[in-house]
């Protein structure tokens, strides 16, 4: 992202940010509620464009949105809510993708499909409707839909994965399984990844670096680890959970 300002009306909600993810890398975007992070996510996903400034996805400059792209990069977004279709089996939910546009037969996109469920620890439910599982498992199933690729499709350069709160509301437990599987995913196929939380233990387990976004800018970016140990005083305040500090609600 370069100098991207977004804006609804008078309403500004990124100011000019910058932002580079490096191949491979895993960056965990953090902030107040209400403080831009999704509009981050939806940017790079091609369901927005920017106001002003510009955004490249592996060095390409992403001037439409995304149904309008007739290459579009390859960027797999799991959202907060699964996002399950839930007229669909497990299977057809995973392979949705590679049913609808790719030339494979109906054996090799089950074998597929079945891969990635065994990947995130659901083997054998394929046939089962989503509305007969978990809400922890309704999770696991929209992380095998990432993992899915074509491999028919054109050679092209590694995913680009983006989490959109991926623990929130789960319990410890939970929260741990789904933080293994961000890491998992992401090494399976070799993606950098980006992943809006609040969760502690996620950032914790899940970034190799870490943006805090806080009034339309990033206030702090650098590793996970000097997260941990940074004396800045809006990263104080979101690791303590303070009420006193730089960031405060805004004022109707």
């Amino acid at each position: 992202m370069e100098n991207v300002g977004m804006r609804w009306g008078s309403n500004r909600v990124l100011d000019g940010i910058d932002l580079s993810l490096r191949p491979g890398e895993r960056l965990v975007v953090v902030g107040p509620s209400g403080s831009g992070k999704s509009t981050v996510l939806r940017l790079l996903a091609g369901l927005q464009l920017p106001t002003s400034g510009l955004v490249r996805i592996h060095g390409e400059a992403q001037t439409y949105l995304r149904l309008d792209q007739r290459h579009p990069p390859d960027v797999r977004m799991v959202f907060q809510n699964p996002a399950l279709l839930a007229s669909l089996t497990v299977r057809e939910n995973v392979g949705f993708l590679l049913y609808r546009f790719s030339r494979l037969g109906e054996r090799e996109i089950a074998e597929r499909v079945d891969q990635a469920l065994q990947a995130v620890g659901l083997a054998g439910i394929e046939e089962q409707m989503p509305g007969e599982l978990s809400g922890g498992m309704q999770k696991r199933v929209s992380f095998a839909r990432a993992l899915i690729e074509d491999p028919t499709a054109p050679p092209s350069r590694k995913p680009l994965l983006l989490f959109d709160e991926p623990t929130a509301g789960l319990d410890p437990v939970a929260c741990t399984r789904i933080e293994d599987l961000i890491v998992r995913t992401s090494e399976l196929v070799q993606a950098s990844s980006l992943v809006v939380s609040h969760v502690m233990s996620t950032i914790d387990r899940c970034a190799e670096q870490v943006a805090l976004l806080y009034d339309g800018r990033f206030q702090w970016t650098g590793s996970v680890e000097d997260f941990r140990a940074s004396d800045n005083p809006y990263v104080v305040q979101f690791r303590s959970g303070s009420l006193h500090g730089p960031m405060q609600p805004a004022e109707n």
